[in-house]
């Protein structure tokens, strides 16, 4: 038995005190204490035969604090000691994250470039992007912002102030319409500020006009009470019917007049009646004294 199948219950004997583990999706997740986190990374390259490293980034928990996530692959190759692919060949292809949490005030983690030499990478770009530190990083110096950039853009403390010194770029802001209709109170995404509260333009713009409240409705936009028919009426009339009863006219009142028959079409050319006969043109009476024409 390898050591993936005797997780997630046996968690806590392959990762040590306070570890948890779950299963979804095809793939492993281990939570350990922040202080165990190089003991979990060594734990999953040597016992369960992790030996390539995917990446490593973190995830701002308002609240809580960075979750540091390191996705580990085992490729399934020859069986190892701790039985990664059991015996008579390699083994399938295993997933593993392995992720711990640290707080907002102690955001530090000794780094993993022991454990995994690729790690040095994600190390540096999740030290810039959040501001995790890794201790004993051989070179935490910044990857893809510039040297005089200040805060990190991935937390979600973070001003995004280009929307509150550049207008936005498109005809209308997000879900308005082109019709020209009054314009609703935009709502901003977290990060961006009212330019109202914060910016160049702090304290210069007018306040957001408040939507005014519906008044009832007007007297003439009432629509009219709906008839009621008695059941002593019965059902409205209908053509062809030749009595007042059960047409629906009030007694003492003459029914409508039927509708005159349709006309039936022929469906085909042969079915069409024939042409009624020419009648002979009448002959004319003889002129006074002379023989008829």
């Amino acid at each position: 038995m390898s050591g993936f199948d005797r997780l997630p219950e046996s968690v806590a004997e392959l990762f040590g005190e306070g570890a948890t583990a779950v299963e979804a999706y095809g793939l492993l997740t281990v939570d350990v204490p922040s202080d165990a986190w190089i003991a979990a990374l060594t734990t999953a390259r040597d016992t369960l035969g992790c030996t390539f490293f995917d990446w490593l980034s973190a995830v701002d928990e308002p609240g809580t604090g960075f979750l540091v996530c390191a996705h580990l692959v085992s490729l399934g190759g020859p069986a190892g000691p701790g039985g990664m692919g059991g015996t008579g060949g390699p083994g399938p292809v295993r997933k593993l994250l392995v992720r711990t949490t640290v707080g907002y005030e102690a955001a530090e983690l000794p780094t993993a470039t022991g454990v995994y030499a690729g790690a040095g990478w994600h190390e540096r770009e999740t030290h810039e992007m959040f501001g995790v530190g890794f201790t004993g990083h051989p070179y935490l110096a910044p990857l893809l912002l510039p040297e005089e950039f200040e805060g990190h853009p991935l937390r979600k403390d973070f001003v995004l102030a280009s929307r509150v010194a550049k207008a936005w770029p498109g005809a209308v802001e997000p879900g308005e319409s082109h019709g020209g209709g009054p314009k609703r109170r935009q709502m901003m995404p977290p990060g961006v500020p009212d330019p109202n509260e914060w910016g160049p333009l702090k304290g210069q713009l007018p306040a957001a006009p408040a939507r005014p409240a519906r008044g009832p409705r007007a007297a003439g936009g009432e629509r009219p009470p709906r008839r009621t028919r008695p059941a002593a009426e019965g059902p409205p009339s209908r053509p062809g019917d030749v009595t007042g009863e059960g047409t629906g006219a009030p007694s003492g009142e003459e029914p409508a007049a039927p509708a005159p028959p349709r006309k039936r079409v022929a469906d085909a050319p042969w079915e069409q009646p024939p042409p009624p006969a020419e009648e002979p043109p009448a002959e004319e009476p003889p002129a006074e004294g002379g023989e008829p024409r």
